[in-house]
């Protein structure tokens, strides 16, 4: 029996991710589990007897050892970060978790160490330092770039995400970066748009049905759950859902079954689920148009998206993007959108945001052959009609006039902080203050104390 229990012992501690390692009283490994062989490069044979400090050589050991710390007041560390030099020689991130090892007596024995490697998370932040792309989503906004950031331990993780944004802001780009990044990447990405099918359709389009579940059922027919096996779904405008599939939708998600239609059997979904609504979930809560206990579930991880009125700052790499896009579509060579168009351009409010921004450069692409997209070429919505003599020449801003003014505004955002607005621009702020003396713009008196913080 007692052998038995070891063994099951050690199936279990061999299956999980994480490495694990016991030390006794003199600081000597007992168990070094297969996860710790891999990430240390150190064979268990040679790890055990050895002392933790000689296998991991961690940042902590010399200076401030979380399972010395530990052992000596009896608290558990969680999650700290360190980094250890594995057998290689490579430096590898961790994140290690720390607690007291006691026997059946309660005594303590030693101590137990769980670490989990973070290389892939580093690799991918290293990545997207410094650039203005994630994935398909570009943007130099300081709260898309915080977003950026966070990203990579979004996507590693199984967590359940939801994206809140308007209609347009690209939450199926995020959707399909966080699948992406994910180590469900090789597995599909299904996308499900919840508000486009009446309920009906939606149960049997979400779960499937079989033969003669219906009338028309004539055979099997997997449900899009199903095609997700082993990777992603995701159910955009789940806000238009109704309260009684919300139900069964729970299920799924603290389950992970569902049944399909006209089935008698539970069928298992190995899947990640993402979320997405252009609504504010927690008020159709407080309205009961959303089952409460649904959006808790869905809202392990919540992402909102801000819209791109909020950051302007990004119209113009926006602009840029869809120019090289249509070029290579149309087979033109549209060299950008000229000072003028750009004035009107940054001025427009997108209530559509970056798919409205997408649209307008299509539109301009069918008039203009060649050159730069002049005001001609856009939609005439986007000036009201008594303001439509701001397309004509002699109203034309400069483009001196045009970054004067664009700059301006940066600095009025971030209470005319010049490191501030320079960190949104993503400049430096020897540029910044460069910029402003070469275009002109005074600071406010009252601003000055503040302006270089």
């Amino acid at each position: 029996m007692i052998q038995d229990y070891k063994d099951c012992f050690n199936v279990v501690l061999n299956s999980v991710v994480d490495g694990v390692f016991t030390v006794d009283k003199n600081w000597k490994i007992t168990c070094f589990n297969r996860a710790a062989e891999a990430i240390t490069k150190v064979p268990r044979g040679e790890a055990i007897g050895k002392r933790c400090s000689e296998v991991l050589r961690a940042s902590i050991c010399e200076s401030d050892c979380a399972l010395k710390r530990t052992m000596e007041t009896g608290i558990p560390i969680v999650c700290k970060p360190i980094y250890i030099i594995d057998a290689h020689g490579d430096r590898i991130p961790l994140s290690i978790s720390t607690a007291l090892l006691k026997d059946g007596k309660g005594d303590v024995i030693g101590g137990v160490e769980t670490f989990r490697d973070l290389s892939l998370v580093e690799e991918l932040r290293k990545e997207l330092r410094g650039r203005h792309v994630f994935a398909d989503i570009i943007s130099r906004n300081k709260r898309m770039l915080q977003l950026f950031d966070i990203m990579p331990e979004i996507a590693v993780s199984e967590s359940t995400v939801l994206l809140e944004g308007e209609s347009g802001t690209g939450k199926e780009l995020f959707a399909r970066a966080i699948h992406n990044l994910s180590a469900r990447k090789t597995g599909p990405l299904i996308t499900v748009n919840c508000g486009a099918l009446p309920d009906t359709l939606l149960e049997s389009e979400l779960f499937g049905y079989k033969a003669g579940a219906f009338t028309d059922a004539k055979k099997d027919k997997p449900g899009r759950f199903a095609l997700a096996e082993g990777g992603t779904i995701f159910l955009d405008e789940i806000g238009d859902v109704s309260t009684a599939l919300q139900v069964k939708l729970l299920r799924v998600l603290e389950e992970k079954v569902y049944e399909p239609l006209g089935s008698t059997r539970s069928v298992k979904a190995d899947i990640r689920i993402i979320t997405a609504s252009n609504k504010n979930l927690f008020e159709l809560v407080g309205k009961e148009e959303f089952r409460q206990d649904l959006y808790y579930r869905i809202n392990i991880i919540k992402i909102v998206i801000p819209p791109l009125r909020d950051r302007r700052e990004d119209i113009p790499l926006l602009i840029d993007y869809f120019i090289g896009k249509f070029n290579r579509l149309r087979g033109k060579n549209i060299i950008n959108a000229s000072p003028q168009s750009l004035a009107v351009l940054v001025k427009h409010d997108y209530p559509g945001n970056v798919r409205e921004l997408e649209n307008i450069i299509e539109h301009a692409f069918i008039l203009c052959s060649q050159g730069m997209i002049e005001p001609h070429h856009l939609p005439e919505y986007l000036l009201p009609q008594d303001q439509r003599a701001y397309l004509s020449p002699s109203s034309w801003l400069s483009f001196k006039e045009l970054e004067a003014n664009f700059l301006r505004t940066v600095l009025e955002r971030n209470a005319w902080n010049r490191q501030a607005a320079a960190r949104e621009l993503g400049i430096h702020k020897t540029t910044m203050y460069r910029k402003i003396k070469a275009l002109g713009i005074d600071i406010p008196p009252k601003s000055s104390k503040n302006a270089t913080k």
